[in-house]
C-alpha cells in the first residue's frame, strides 16, 4: 500500500495488459497494495482527458464530446470494478483500509466531472441543438442521458451551490462506506456456538451447515450458526428451542445498532440530512423527491399509493396467518404469544400440517449445482444460450466460471458465480461486472458475477438450498442476463443502466420459470438418490406459492414505505433514528409480529453506497412488470414461447437503456401493466 505513484506501470499488474483468458485480471499476482497506485494513476489519467475535452477549442459535436466521454475512463473503470468486486467478496483488513481512502477521492473525482463548468456548456449547447445533430436513435438517448446525468448531479449550478455539493458527495461517500463496514464487523464478529444438544428440531442438511460453519471457525466438534441470511433463517425455521431462536433473532436484527464503535445511528442521520441538503441544493423539497424524479414512478406518491394499496391488503392476509400460527401454539399447549422469532417456525409447522409439505423434505430436492443447471437450461431455451465451464484464475476458490455462448456458437461473455456465505463476504446477494458490454471501441464482451451467501456444506456434502435460496439464484441470474445478453454501443447505456424501478423486472421475471413445472422436473433432484422430485410433493410445493405472503409483504412493504419516509423528510435536524423507525411503523400499525426486513441500521441497500435510497419501492414496482410479463407467456400457452422469448430478449435483456422503461415495456408487451397481476401472484387479489 505504500508503493508510490512514480512506480512503472509494468510494475503493477493492474496497470499492466491482461493477457489471460478472457481478458481477466491476473489475481495471482494481485495484492492490495498495487490498488492505492493503481487509482491515483488511473485517476490522473482520466483527468487529462476530460481536460481535453471541456478546452477543446472546437464546436461541440457529439464525437468530439459525447462519444469522447464515453471513451474516457478506461483504466479506472477496469481498477475499480476489480477493486470493488473484491471489496464485496473477498475483503479484509487492507481492503477495507483502501476502501476508506479511496471512496472520498473517488467522489471527488465524480465531482470535477460533473461540476465542470467548461465541460457542461458543451453538453449543454448539444443538447440545445439535439434535433438539427441528425443523431441516431442510440446517439439521441446518450445525448439525453448525458444531459439529464450532468443537470442532476449539480452541472448547471452556480459556484458556490457546486462547492457545497461536492463537500456533500465526498463526505456520503465516506458515510457509505463506514456503514458497510459496520455491518460487516457486526456479522463477522457473532456467531452462536452450539452444541449437539442444542439442536433440536434441525434437520441433518442444516445441522451439517452449522458443523461446517463451526469449524471454518476453529470449533471442531461443535455447531455455528450465523448471521448469514440462510444460516440465520434456517434456524428460526426449524429450530425447537424458543430461547435460541430469540437469541439469533436479536442478533440478527441489532446488526447496526449494538453501540460503540459500529453503531450506524449517528451515520444515518448524518447522511439523511446531508442528502435532503443535497436535494434542496438541487431544486427539490425532499431527497426522495429529487430521487424519484428520473425514475418510472416520478414521483413519491405513485410509489407510496402502489405500496398503501398492497399494505392493507397485506395487513389483512398476515392478520389471518397471524391468528393461525398463535392457533397452533395454543393446540400445542404454548401459553405465549407469538413473536418475531417464533414466526418462521409457526409457519413451517402450519404448512406441513396444511400441505403435508416441510422445508426439510423439499431441500434435498434443491441442490445447488442442479439450481445453476436449471437457470442456464431457461435461458438455453429461452435465448438460446450454452454455458460451458472454465478453469480461470479468480480472486477466491469459491469463485467459479462459465464461458458463455450463443445459439451461432459466438462469445457472449464470461459468467462468474461465488455463492457461498463467508466472514471476507458482505451479506446479502447481487449482481456485479468485472467488464461491461459495448461495441464504441470494438466488440466487448461482458464479464458478469453473481455473488450469493449460501451456506457451505460439509466437505463431500452436497451444498442445498431452500426453496426462497433456490429464488435468489435465480433472481441474480436474471440481473447476469440482462448485463450478459446486453447489445448497445455505448459503455452508458449498457445491461443494467437503468432506472432502479426498471433494473428489477429481468431479475424479477426470471423467477418465474424456476415454477415452471418442466424445469423442475428435470433438475429438482434427490442429493442422495438423484431422484427427480415426485408429482405430489411437486404439486404441493407450487401450491404453496401464495402460502404466508402476507408475512413476507409486510416485511419488505414496511422497508420501503420507511424508506421513502425517512427520505421525505423536509429537514432531518437531529434525527434519532431508532423513535423514527419505531413511531413510523407504529403509524402504519405495523403487526407486532412482525420485523422489517432491512431495519435502518443495516439497511445497506439504502446507507452503503445508497443505490437504492429513496428507492427500495423498485422491487414492487418491478414486480407489477414482472407479473404481468410473465403472463404473457402464460397468455401465449407456453413459459417458452419464441415469440414472446425474442420480443422479450430484444426489449428488455438485450437492450440495456436504449430506451425510456415505459417505452421498453411497451414496445414488449404492447401495453403498460395494472396491479391485478401482482394482486394474484401474491394472493392478495381477494385481501382486504
Amino acid at each position: 500500500m505504500n508503493q508510490p505513484p512514480s512506480t512503472p506501470a509494468a510494475d503493477n499488474p493492474l496497470l499492466a495488459d491482461w493477457t489471460g483468458a478472457f481478458g481477466l485480471p491476473p489475481f495471482a499476482t494481485l495484492g492490495p497494495e498495487h490498488f492505492r497506485p493503481a487509482f491515483d494513476r488511473a485517476l490522473a489519467a482520466h483527468r487529462t482527458e476530460l481536460d481535453a475535452i471541456a478546452a477543446n477549442p472546437a464546436t461541440p459535436t457529439f464525437f468530439n464530446t459525447i462519444e469522447a466521454l464515453e471513451k474516457s475512463g478506461r483504466d479506472l473503470d477496469r481498477v475499480a470494478n476489480v477493486f470493488f468486486v473484491l471489496a464485496g467478496a473477498d475483503t479484509g483488513d487492507a481492503i477495507e483500509a483502501i476502501e476508506r481512502d479511496v471512496s472520498p477521492l473517488l467522489a471527488r473525482h465524480s465531482n470535477a466531472l460533473y461540476l465542470d463548468r467548461a465541460l457542461y456548456a458543451r453538453i449543454a449547447d448539444l443538447y440545445a441543438r439535439r434535433d438539427t445533430l441528425g443523431l441516431s436513435a442510440e446517439q439521441a438517448r446518450v445525448l439525453d442521458r448525458t444531459h439529464t446525468r450532468f443537470v442532476r448531479a449539480g452541472g448547471a449550478l452556480d459556484k458556490p451551490a457546486q462547492d457545497q455539493l461536492a463537500a456533500i458527495n465526498e463526505k456520503l461517500a465516506s458515510l457509505g462506506t463506514a456503514f458497510g463496514q459496520n455491518v460487516l464487523a457486526d456479522e463477522k464478529a457473532y456467531a452462536l456456538i452450539l452444541d449437539e444438544s442444542d439442536l433440536a428440531g434441525l434437520p441433518d442438511f442444516a445441522r451439517d451447515a452449522a458443523r461446517a460453519a463451526a469449524e471454518e471457525r476453529g470449533q471442531p466438534g461443535k455447531f455455528a450458526i450465523t448471521l448469514a441470511r440462510s444460516s440465520c433463517e434456517g434456524f428460526l425455521q426449524f429450530s425447537a428451542r424458543r430461547d435460541l431462536r430469540e437469541k439469533v433473532f436479536q442478533a440478527w436484527i441489532k446488526r447496526g445498532e449494538n453501540g460503540g464503535a459500529t453503531d450506524n445511528r449517528a451515520l444515518i442521520a448524518e447522511m439523511v440530512r446531508l442528502r435532503g441538503e443535497r436535494a434542496r441544493l438541487l431544486g427539490f423539497a425532499t431527497y426522495a423527491d429529487y430521487r424519484l424524479a428520473d425514475q418510472m414512478a416520478k414521483t413519491p406518491a405513485a410509489a407510496r399509493s402502489l405500496l398503501d394499496d398492497v399494505w392493507g391488503r397485506a395487513r389483512a392476509k398476515a392478520g389471518r396467518e397471524r391468528d393461525a400460527l398463535q392457533e397452533l401454539i395454543t393446540e400445542e399447549g404454548g401459553n405465549f404469544a407469538l413473536a418475531p422469532w417464533d414466526w418462521r417456525y409457526y409457519a413451517e409447522k402450519l404448512r406441513k400440517a396444511k400441505y403435508d409439505l416441510d422445508e426439510a423434505e423439499i431441500k434435498p430436492y434443491f441442490q445447488l449445482d442442479k439450481m445453476i443447471e436449471a437457470a442456464f437450461e431457461t435461458a438455453r431455451r429461452l435465448f438460446g444460450l450454452s454455458f460451458k465451464p472454465v478453469d480461470v484464475p479468480l480472486y477466491h476458490p469459491d469463485a467459479r466460471a462459465w464461458d458463455v455462448s450463443d445459439a451461432e456458437g459466438r462469445h457472449v461473455g464470461l459468467f462468474i458465480g461465488d455463492y457461498f456465505a463467508r466472514g471476507s463476504k458482505h451479506s446479502g446477494a447481487w449482481m456485479t461486472s468485472l467488464r461491461d458490454q459495448e461495441k464504441l471501441i470494438g466488440e466487448v464482451r461482458p464479464v458478469i458475477l453473481n455473488v450469493c451467501n449460501f451456506s457451505k456444506p460439509a466437505e463431500g456434502e452436497a451444498a442445498l438450498l431452500s426453496f426462497d435460496d433456490a429464488r435468489t439464484l435465480f433472481h441474480e441470474f436474471g440481473h447476469g442476463l440482462h448485463g450478459l445478453l446486453s447489445n448497445v454501443t455505448y459503455p452508458s447505456l449498457a445491461g443494467t443502466a437503468v432506472s432502479s424501478d426498471f433494473v428489477e423486472l429481468p431479475s424479477q421475471l426470471y423467477e418465474h420459470w424456476l415454477e415452471v413445472p418442466e424445469i423442475l422436473q428435470h433438475y429438482a433432484r434427490h442429493a442422495t438418490t438423484g431422484e427427480p422430485m415426485p408429482k405430489a410433493l411437486l404439486d404441493r410445493l407450487l401450491a404453496t406459492r401464495t402460502f404466508n405472503q402476507g408475512f413476507s409483504t409486510i416485511e419488505y412493504t414496511a422497508c420501503a414505505l420507511v424508506d421513502l419516509d425517512i427520505h421525505s423528510l423536509p429537514d432531518a435536524g437531529s434525527l434519532d433514528v431508532t423513535a423514527f423507525e419505531r413511531e413510523r411503523l407504529a403509524d402504519m400499525n405495523m403487526p407486532a409480529e412482525i420485523v422489517m426486513r432491512h431495519r435502518l441500521p443495516h439497511f445497506q441497500h439504502l446507507f452503503s453506497g445508497g443505490g437504492y435510497a429513496a428507492g427500495y419501492y423498485s422491487y414492487m414496482w418491478s414486480e407489477v412488470l414482472d407479473a404481468d410479463a410473465f403472463q404473457a407467456f402464460e397468455e401465449a400457452g407456453s413459459a417458452f414461447d419464441p415469440a414472446m422469448a425474442k420480443l422479450l430478449h430484444d426489449y428488455i435483456y438485450s437492450a440495456g437503456n436504449l430506451r425510456d422503461p415505459a417505452e421498453a415495456y411497451t414496445a414488449f408487451r404492447g401495453k403498460l401493466p395494472s396491479v391485478d397481476a401482482l394482486l394474484k401472484k401474491r394472493g392478495l387479489a381477494d385481501a382486504a
